[in-house]
């Protein structure tokens, strides 16, 4: 089976079964054909993440999801002609048709630009003592612990360097000796890697404040040093870039399931029960795109957390966008999570 193959999809497949598709196909699309390949419509990251946001059930057919009339080519068409109408269209990838509307294959723009070197700098967050993963850190910080045989740290570096980004910023504070002799100058992976140290915890917006402003003229990545994802870092780039606003934080679905039944009053008439509901929220994934002015706003030293700062700019009218992720995301803060990522870490980085 061709790479491509794996993203096709029938058209009462499941919005789960989709994003699967989506997910392991790593070709940020899933396909929507009927029997004979004809292509219905098509699945892309944004429209499954405006289903999200519209809390569609997973269990949804896909064809009540999908774009109808997604743009196609030719399988004959040159290199050029792809790109001209890729980059017209701001299209990621675009299905290859026969002549009779059957796709053939499938066109990525990464293929046809290859990897660019980006501007943006990143900025991973490296100096919390991750007290909940004692004993394991009563001698190494958290970002430096192996899930499978490499750091934290270093799968997410790598993930980023991928992506095409080759500038970082790590903010140590906990043992940064060790961390700066572990990750070293980044030269092992062709990017710069550089260093500010936080004397005193400033939060998790403060260190902010201790970056060289002058260097962060583009949009900054933040990220915590103890995430493990798959989020295509690019594709979340160019959300920040369409939209509106001063910073992009990635969000995650939480779900609370009250475990007893739940009692709505009127003074002391019952007005409804509910057994056992579940409650459905946006939690803060720890991933953001910043503009240059949120940045320079931190001053050396202050001390602020990344809530604070986000919602003073909102106070001031600028607004702050949300970009919800359907990938692979799991915070390391407990001992059951970094269990669970040594089992989870091969499928995902080595799959």
């Amino acid at each position: 089976m061709k790479p491509w193959e794996s993203v096709l999809v029938g058209p009462q497949a499941s919005l789960h079964e989709a994003i699967s598709a989506l997910d392991k196909g790593a070709l940020q699309i899933a396909i929507v054909v009927d029997e004979q390949r004809r292509i219905l419509g098509s699945l892309t990251d944004g429209d499954v993440r405006r289903a999200l946001l519209r809390q569609v059930a997973l269990t949804t057919p896909v064809a009540e999801v999908m774009h109808r009339h997604p743009h196609t080519m030719p399988a004959s068409s040159s290199p050029d002609q792809m790109l001209a109408l890729m980059e017209s269209r701001r299209l990621l990838q675009i299905p290859l048709v026969d002549e009779l509307g059957r796709i053939v294959g499938l066109q990525t723009l990464h293929e046809l630009l290859q990897s660019r070197h980006r501007a943006n700098a990143v900025f991973l967050m490296a100096g919390g003592f991750g007290k909940r993963l004692q004993p394991l850190t009563d001698h190494c910080p958290k970002p430096l612990l192996k899930v499978g045989d490499k750091p934290i740290l270093e799968l997410i570096i790598e993930g980023f360097v991928k992506a095409g980004f080759h500038r970082f910023f790590i903010s140590t504070h906990y043992r940064p000796e060790m961390i700066r002799d572990g990750i070293g100058d980044g030269s092992r992976w062709g990017v710069s890697v550089e260093y500010v140290h936080e004397d005193q915890p400033l939060g998790t917006g403060g260190a902010l404040g201790l970056l060289p402003h002058e260097q962060i003229q583009e949009p900054l990545f933040m990220m915590n040093g103890d995430l493990l994802t798959n989020l295509d870092f690019a594709k979340l780039l160019q959300f920040h870039d369409e939209h509106d606003g001063v910073a992009t934080m990635c969000v995650r679905e939480y779900e609370h399931r009250v475990p007893y039944g739940v009692i709505e009053t009127d003074g002391l008439r019952i007005t409804s029960m509910v057994e056992k509901p579940a409650y459905r929220h946006f939690i803060n994934a720890g991933i953001y795109v910043l503009s240059p002015e949120v940045v320079h706003a931190v001053a050396p030293g202050r001390q602020v957390d990344m809530p604070t700062l986000l919602q003073e700019h909102m106070d001031s009218g600028r607004p702050v966008n949300m970009f919800p992720l359907h990938e692979y995301w799991l915070d390391i803060g407990r001992m059951e999570d970094f269990q669970r990522a040594q089992a989870e870490v091969t499928g995902l980085f080595h799959g």
